[in-house]
């Protein structure tokens, strides 16, 4: 039911449209290059909000890939790898909330300019991403979770602006390291939204 459900919007149909390969594509290497450049980024400006960003750029490009590997496959299997991704993403969540705990500890301050710069090259890219996204967003887990880590990211991105103008207002870190926090309640939440729907399509399977 779950699959017919899916197939009159984006479900089936979709699945093999040479479009939303496409699109998957685009949105693999965009994230893997704003992996690379965030990541280099991050560590520079010793910024736990940049370098939780980046890591999630990694995580988004995997996605990515294993969409493209499923793709067509039976809906039992789509869901499955819905549930791997939901746990990537989980791990993502608990690890940059790890890391946002250890930064209070050690109480360091990032250097601003350098991540409002690189956020904002991270949103535009995070937006076009969502956008080219945003007509699968209603489809089976698979679709789902990439849509919900695209979205994800774009809120994160702003979240990051955010945080480089606390940190340039108050020249403490604190700023950066609470949008950590949020990132990471953002992964941690979209991440039991597809565990429930993916869950729900394996049962109907």
């Amino acid at each position: 039911m779950a699959d017919q459900c899916c197939a009159g919007k984006s479900g089936k149909t979709a699945l093999n449209d040479p479009k939303w390969r496409r699109v998957l594509w685009i949105a693999l290497l965009i994230n893997a290059a704003m992996f690379a450049v965030e990541i280099a980024a991050g560590v520079a400006a010793d910024s736990r909000a940049l370098q939780a960003d980046a890591l999630d750029f990694l995580g988004d490009a995997a996605n990515y890939a294993i969409s493209l590997g499923v793709a067509g496959m039976a809906l039992a299997w789509r869901a499955r790898a819905a549930l791997f991704k939901a746990a990537t993403m989980l791990a993502f969540g608990l690890g940059v909330l790890g890391a946002t705990i250890w930064g209070f500890m050690t109480g360091t301050t990032p250097h601003a300019e350098t991540m409002g710069v690189i956020g904002f090259a991270a949103l535009v890219a995070n937006v076009v991403v969502a956008l080219m996204l945003y007509r699968w967003r209603t489809g089976d887990a698979n679709m789902r979770s990439v849509w919900i880590c695209s979205r994800n990211d774009a809120i994160g991105n702003l979240a990051v602006l955010g945080a480089a103008l606390g940190v340039f207002g108050t020249g403490r870190g604190w700023p950066d390291l609470v949008v950590a926090g949020i990132m990471a309640g953002l992964a941690i939440w979209g991440s039991l939204e597809v565990f429930r729907q993916a869950r729900g399509e394996l049962a109907a399977a």
